[in-house]
């Protein structure tokens, strides 16, 4: 067969590609391909090549699924089906495709792929570790601080399981009173949430203020109040005097800041925090007062006639 003859045979079947094309889809360059249009017979060894180059070009189910495999870094095609969105049963029909797989199935694949993104980012936003949890305050190794509740080789194992999860999370929190009500909530995404609840449980706030008695904690002899009167004052504390109960959400770090202002600005009026955060994309729209110059009109005195009587309001300015 005449090479112009073959090119343009191909050219006309890959639907009217140009020629620079048609090099890419064999794996040759175009000065290969015009070389073969001079070529005045092409012999069968040139065309299998040829198909052997296309063949190389094509994408194969199998092959895509072990190129998904690597990339995430998973072993099953369940576990690749579910990153794609797609069954596991159309997995299985792609690698039994070995003519290869369809444009149409990589784009639903990649549409399908985004979809399940979307999902699976949807639901690591937001993810609860505790809620409601009881804290049971101890004293530290040192004395010189309290733990939110013991954490010792030899204590409650839930405790230390929950430590270790939060050792390892960055999020939000909240703090509860005894009745459950929220008085603190915070963030924390410069560190692990385990030591930001750590430093934060022994803060002393101005506004966690309560009223009490200072009762003697030595070892005195008890006096009634009618002969000892104790005053009731203010008394600036710790939220590890306060807190009860706590709550910890493990948070997308781009969120994280978003999410402590929405706490912070929708429970104002009730929690100890000092600070009214801002949420991250927050632009103030408030405008700067305009003050506008009116010219004063000049005072006016009033003449009084000669001879006229005061007035008790005139009595009355005087």
């Amino acid at each position: 067969m005449n090479g112009d003859v073959f090119v343009n045979s191909l050219l006309k079947e890959f639907g009217g590609i140009t020629q620079g094309k048609l090099a890419k889809l064999l794996g040759k360059n175009t000065t290969q391909i015009s070389n073969l249009r001079k070529v005045k017979n092409v012999s069968p060894l040139t065309v299998a090549r040829m198909m052997a180059g296309l063949n190389r070009q094509i994408v194969r189910g199998d092959d895509l699924v072990i190129h998904i495999k690597e990339k995430f870094e998973v072993a099953t095609d369940f576990e690749s089906a579910q990153i794609l969105g797609v069954t596991q049963q159309s997995l299985s029909n792609w690698k039994a495709r070995n003519t290869g797989v369809t444009k149409a199935q990589i784009a639903n694949a990649v549409a399908a792929a985004r979809t399940q993104a979307k999902k699976d980012a949807h639901k690591a936003t937001l993810r609860p570790i505790i809620e409601f949890f009881p804290l049971d305050a101890v004293e530290s190794r040192g004395g010189a601080k309290y733990e939110l509740f013991p954490t010792g080789k030899d204590d409650n194992s839930q405790h230390i399981a929950i430590r270790k999860c939060l050792e390892s999370t960055k999020g939000i929190y909240v703090f509860y009173d005894t009745r459950g009500r929220a008085i603190y909530a915070g963030k924390a995404k410069s560190q692990s949430l385990w030591s930001e609840l750590k430093n934060v449980f022994n803060r002393d706030r101005k506004t966690q203020l309560v009223y009490r008695v200072d009762h003697p904690e030595r070892n005195l002899k008890f006096a009634p109040a009618y002969d000892k009167a104790r005053r009731i004052r203010k008394t600036q504390l710790e939220l590890s005097d306060i807190a009860a109960y706590l709550s910890v959400y493990e948070v997308d770090p781009q969120m994280i800041n978003s999410l402590e202002a929405l706490l912070v600005r929708g429970f104002a009026n009730d929690l100890l925090n000092v600070r009214m955060e801002k949420f991250d994309n927050h632009k103030s729209t408030r405008k700067a007062p305009t003050v506008r110059m009116t010219a004063k009109k000049p005072a006016t005195r009033k003449k009084v006639a000669a001879g006229k009587k005061t007035t008790k309001s005139a009595v009355r300015k005087k």
